[in-house]
């Protein structure tokens, strides 16, 4: 699944092909993944509107479509490219956008679970995007902050930070990155992280989300982004993908873990417990969830 850095790549480049252009009509052939209104509704709304400018918040992608907002969620294997309209339509290409520009913004998924809701700022916004904690590069986002959220949480720190409740736009690659340059251990219980850990830890999400964003997301499988280009920072990865493999650090061998359903890849040297902690893992062993 694209995460923050992934989806912050797609909306610059959306930005810079699309702002200011308008919305001539909308082709719908995957009615489901219009989640509200009704797609003839969504066609309606979407119609003769202009694109004034594309945010982000956590996963979710916001086109500013006033007086309506475009909430989309790409889920696994969503993209948008920006096309010509004489080119021809790819397979599993269920929302077309056609532009006055003469070019066609294209939504495609080959797995089908990406969503849009065309929301005016009364209606009901989508309750994963209501709930998001903050993003991880919000000043208001402090040490001592996170440590108040996670003072009482048990759960192993890897599933924590996939809570998108506590930090916004964290998923499976950059919450193994991040707690391998922490030097944490994935299944360390939350509340016993102290507090010059977890600045280590903040200071580690910044830095790894900071450099994938810097080189366009990091492209496992097929992330693209609005250009067609893929990412590049899969190339600097320390531990995500790398079973069995020596660690850049001190040599030993990439472990990979399931925790909470996720595959789960650290190193067991470089992220030991702390002294109150006692963790203990099997490879390809499910733990917890």
């Amino acid at each position: 699944m694209p995460e923050l850095p992934e989806v912050e790549t797609v909306r610059r480049g959306l930005a810079e092909l699309v702002n200011g252009d308008t919305i001539v009509d909308v082709q719908v052939t995957l009615p489901r993944i219009i989640r509200y209104p009704s797609v003839t509704e969504f066609v309606d709304r979407a119609s003769g509107r202009t694109i004034r400018g594309i945010g982000r918040r956590g996963k979710y992608l916001l086109f500013d479509l006033a007086p309506y907002t475009l909430v989309s969620h790409l889920r696994m294997e969503g993209q948008y490219r920006v096309v010509p309209t004489y080119e021809p339509v790819a397979l599993h290409s269920h929302v077309i956008f056609r532009l006055a520009s003469g070019r066609d913004l294209r939504y495609r998924d080959v797995r089908q679970f990406g969503t849009m809701d065309l929301l005016l700022p009364d209606e009901s916004w989508p309750s994963g995007l209501r709930a998001l904690g903050p993003e991880p590069f919000d000043p208001s986002l402090t040490p001592a902050a996170l440590r108040r959220s996670l003072a009482k949480r048990t759960a192993p720190v890897k599933a924590v930070l996939l809570d998108q409740t506590v930090i916004a736009g964290l998923g499976n690659i950059y919450v193994d990155e991040a707690l391998f340059l922490s030097g944490i251990h994935p299944l360390e219980p939350t509340n016993r992280i102290g507090p010059k850990r977890l600045i280590r830890l903040l200071a580690a999400v910044r830095d790894v989300l900071g450099r994938a964003i810097d080189a366009g997301g990091s492209s496992i499988r097929t992330y693209q982004d609005g250009y067609g280009r893929h990412g590049g920072f899969q190339i600097q990865l320390n531990v995500y993908g790398r079973t069995g493999e020596p660690c850049c650090q001190c040599g030993r061998e990439i472990q990979r873990i399931r925790i909470g359903g996720r595959g789960t890849h650290y190193c067991p040297h470089c992220q030991r417990p702390g002294r109150t902690s006692r963790v203990a893992a099997k490879p390809e062993r499910e733990v917890g969830r």
